[in-house]
């Protein structure tokens, strides 16, 4: 069984790393510093489990544990943790395995036995718990995740089942609900049309095209986006408080 061993401070690492060394079943198939490192390592490796310190800079375990999910065959879940506080209850109503540092030997063995994937109800419950926000977007691209960082984004735009990704970088395709980004990063994007979500700080002007409709002008993009009426007020008060 292959393990992955994410924490942020390296006696932590070494410390795991030496509860697993040398038992036969197991394979520490890497280690990373944070959650960024953790899905690069995921995609290289194809760990079967993942141990996830929490609390580490830059992307933390919560969000890396989402993005995991996204993975064809997505790792098992261990979240290792100094906090008590981070939804304890809800890891353990959902047999999701939580360890408290510092961790021993045997309860660290006897999570891996009992390890389950994290579905996608066991990541709602946590997420409403935590209320955590992600700092990237996941998208499947040829098999592969790419992460876009939210600040690189210059729009949500929904097409039936689809929501393109506009980014500096190109765009992609995923299938979260355009209901669903609003809410959770109703500080950074406003909804300027029902098919379209646009960052705050990429929000620069607006035009009226000679038939009377109103368009968003972006920062660093070429793109003009239909505002829908209901909306031209609220982005108009936007705008004029940004000059």
């Amino acid at each position: 069984m292959k393990i992955m061993i994410v924490d942020d401070e390296k006696p932590a690492l070494d410390r795991l790393t030496s509860m697993l060394d040398g038992k036969q079943d197991f394979e520490v198939c890497g280690e990373a510093l944070n959650g960024l490192e953790a899905l690069r390592c995921a995609e290289t490796e194809q760990p079967d489990i993942a141990l996830l310190d929490i609390r580490m800079p830059g992307m933390d375990g919560l969000e890396a544990a989402r993005h995991l999910s996204e993975m064809e065959e997505p790792p098992a879940i261990i979240f290792t943790t100094a906090y008590e506080e981070h939804a304890l209850e809800a890891f353990e109503t959902e047999a999701v395995a939580y360890l408290l540092k510092p961790i021993r030997e045997e309860k660290l063995l006897n999570a891996i036995e009992k390890a389950s994937r994290l579905n996608k109800a066991q990541l709602q419950h946590l997420n409403q718990g935590e209320k955590n926000v992600r700092t990237h977007i996941c998208a499947r691209v040829r098999g592969n995740l790419e992460l876009i960082p939210l600040p690189d984004i210059y729009y949500f735009q929904a097409d039936q089942k689809y929501v393109t990704v506009r980014h500096a970088n190109g765009e992609v395709l995923i299938e979260e609900p355009l209901k669903s980004l609003e809410e959770e990063f109703s500080d950074r994007f406003m909804r300027i049309h029902r098919n379209a979500l646009v960052s705050r700080d990429h929000m620069v002007g607006m035009n009226k095209t000679p038939e009377g409709r109103f368009q968003l002008v972006l920062r660093d993009a070429d793109d003009l986006l239909e505002i829908s009426r209901r909306h031209v007020a609220e982005v108009r008060r936007y705008l004029k408080g940004k000059t």
